[in-house]
């Protein structure tokens, strides 16, 4: 019988490809899917959340192994890998579907991304202040299928070269103690 204990976070950095492409790689990381969350269900997809009308912010759900890699770990991760200081958006991804946001799972979540903030605040990382959001986590709806693994298959593509590769490469740089073997 497998004992193994997950948890699960729900972030928003921008477009959803990118930040999948990133926690794809990271040890005790056991899945991530791309999809939706901070809107109505019937407004779902890809189509209506590009409006940005919808309420939703593109996101990526993880299920992790809390023994091989905390929530904290995660998330000095994710604020490493895109803007949070931006206001819904991240380069020339622009809209509230864009957002910065942790959609915390339960209090210790909430208070640790909290931590987190203050203290990457605190230290002057960036010129601006971070303007991520914390949203209590209700629903995440998973995106449609070419959405997933979308880096993987198209590398070639020149928003994966210019926007998801240096992304990639500031992840290796930086966490090569927390990638996949």
């Amino acid at each position: 019988m497998d004992d193994q204990r997950v948890e699960v976070a729900t972030l928003g950095g921008g477009c959803f490809w990118c930040t999948e492409a990133v926690f794809l790689s990271i040890e005790g990381v056991l899945k991530v899917e791309p999809g939706y969350s901070g809107g109505r269900p019937e407004d779902a997809n890809y189509r209506w959340v590009s409006t940005g009308r919808t309420g939703h912010a593109e996101v990526v759900q993880l299920s992790f192994d809390p023994e091989a890699i905390t929530f904290r770990e995660i998330l000095e991760i994710y604020f490493a890998t895109h803007d949070p200081t931006t206001l819904n958006r991240q380069g020339s991804d622009v809209g509230p579907q864009y957002r910065s946001v942790v959609f915390y799972h339960d209090e210790g979540q909430r208070t640790t991304a909290e931590k987190v903030i203050g203290e990457l605040d605190g230290d002057k990382i960036w010129d601006k202040p971070i303007v991520t959001k914390l949203e209590p986590y209700e629903a995440f709806y998973r995106a449609e299928d070419e959405h997933l693994n979308y880096y993987e298959r198209n590398r070639g593509q020149p928003y994966c070269k210019l926007v998801i590769d240096p992304k990639i490469i500031k992840l290796r740089e930086r966490f090569k103690d927390k990638l996949k073997k």
